[in-house]
């Protein structure tokens, strides 16, 4: 399996992280990350205010989220170019557990197909509909709800075909995308109890969180609660 790690050459802090990756990952290959600071980088992409789909987004586009949507579409298009069945897409602030890795690319080289989106989350938040594979604790499922977060998935070719067709316009945030598979009509699994971190804390933070002032934090809070029950009212099914 290739390994694409999406990095921006000018992050110096991100840039130890990202060379042990090119270690612990399989084939894999540094990629540009977009930035989405840069005007002439993202003067292309189509966006709108979260209204494209129900339910509508209720907070706008960041610059950085755009990076990172873009950065995303720019892996699935390679996959495609590079005719791979699979590939895996990670961000520069993973730590893997290599011996746990190797055993979940196994069970998805046993269970899974070039049609499939499946997410390697560091946090343990799903639900299975249903259970395909199993190695130990480690478990290949579909979620009835799909969690949030990028930070690792295995791409199938199909799939990177059906996610950039699907997001020749964006309205909202790559991994909150991927959560309407009622729009994409793409099924997103994942792998759970992988042993995965986000080191993003320790290599200098985020590159899209931002600080809110505490007035307009409750609102927020509030609005983002409302968007996950609607969310949650459309679950996968095994």
């Amino acid at each position: 399996m290739h390994s694409l790690i999406i990095h921006m050459s000018s992050s110096t802090a991100r840039r130890p992280n990202a060379e042990r990756l090119l270690r612990d990952l399989p084939d894999a290959q540094l990629i540009e990350a977009v930035d989405g600071r840069d005007p002439g980088a993202i003067a292309g992409v189509r966006t709108a205010p979260g209204n494209l789909y129900r339910p509508q987004y209720p907070f706008p586009l960041r610059p950085a989220e755009i990076g990172v949507f873009l950065s995303h579409r720019r892996c699935w298009q390679r996959i495609l170019d590079e005719g791979w069945d699979y590939a895996l897409i990670a961000e520069d602030d993973l730590s893997v557990e290599p011996e746990r890795l190797q055993r979940a690319l196994a069970l998805i080289d046993r269970a899974a197909t070039p049609e499939m989106y499946i997410r390697l989350p560091v946090k343990q938040r799903e639900t299975p509909a249903r259970v395909l594979a199993e190695d130990g604790d480690i478990r290949f499922i579909l979620p009835k709800v799909i969690a949030l977060q990028c930070i690792c998935q295995v791409v199938g070719r199909g799939a990177a075909a059906r996610m950039l067709k699907a997001t020749e316009a964006i309205d909202r945030p790559v991994d909150t995308f991927l959560q309407m598979h009622w729009i994409t009509h793409q099924p997103v699994h994942a792998i759970l109890s992988l042993g995965s971190r986000e080191i993003a804390s320790e290599i200098g933070g985020s590159t899209i969180q931002q600080k809110t002032r505490a007035r307009g934090k409750l609102t927020r809070e509030f609005r983002r609660a409302v968007y996950r029950t609607q969310v949650a009212l459309r679950p996968q099914h095994g």
